[in-house]
């Protein structure tokens, strides 16, 4: 009897991303993976992205599920949401990606692949190791930056990861129920840099492929200030018990 196929759930935040999510749940439905799942988190967006989210799986061979929330609380709030929304679903492996298309969907397939063959409980798609790279056209203090930032949470951290703060991974179910993410405090970058470390606390291994990195064609990016400071706080508050 052939192995039953993981139910896997792709939980992809949302706030005024009407262009680019029909273009990536077409992507995520053209992979023809089985039990794929898309679960649409949307913060009220005022371009109506959640009303678009609502007539995908009208339109597409996927089931897409929208999360309709009414307080735009940060990037993290609104993925523990979905995540929690995804393990209650049943799903064996979710997967976290960002909406504006700078993930490409073509790795999911080697992510899913390195979870199955591996004892890795994440995955996670990265910019850092050999064979991955960033948009040509990222400026260079963009470039500098990123890196600078990587570089800055291994020194305090030493999660031994590349990409640190990289969005987009695949998480096993039990490895995303270990880190207790009910009581995740950060958002934005530092909340990437925060599940790595509490993966990494629980003695779970992070695993790492390849990806090209694209820059957003549509819609604007939803870096702060406030987001800015709370990534370079935050492995700090980590290092010493106070995240």
């Amino acid at each position: 009897m052939p192995d039953t196929p993981p139910r896997v759930t792709v939980v992809v935040p949302t706030y005024n991303e009407r262009e680019n999510l029909p273009r990536l749940a077409a992507g995520l439905a053209g992979l023809g993976l089985p039990a794929l799942r898309l679960l649409v988190v949307d913060d009220g967006s005022p371009d109506g992205t959640g009303q678009v989210a609502e007539g995908l799986s009208d339109t597409l061979p996927l089931q897409v599920d929208v999360l309709h929330r009414t307080v735009k609380d940060g990037l993290g709030r609104a993925y523990v949401a979905g995540m929690l929304r995804a393990l209650d679903d049943g799903a064996d492996v979710v997967i976290q990606m960002d909406a504006d298309l700078s993930h490409p969907v073509g790795a999911i397939p080697e992510m899913l692949d390195v979870l199955a063959r591996s004892d890795a409980a994440v995955v996670l798609g990265s910019r850092y190791v050999a064979g991955g790279s960033v948009a040509e056209d990222w400026a260079w203090h963009r470039k500098l930056l990123s890196r600078g930032a990587n570089r800055y949470v291994d020194t305090i951290l030493r999660l031994g990861v590349r990409d640190a703060t990289a969005g987009f991974k695949a998480w096993r179910a039990d490895a995303l129920r270990s880190v207790g993410l009910d009581t995740i405090e950060s958002n934005g970058y530092s909340f990437q840099v925060e599940m790595n470390h509490r993966a990494v606390r629980q003695g779970l291994r992070i695993a790492e492929v390849p990806i090209h990195f694209e820059e957003r064609t549509e819609g604007a990016s939803k870096m702060t200030l406030a987001v800015q400071w709370e990534s370079a706080l935050m492995p700090w508050r980590l290092r010493y018990g106070r995240g």
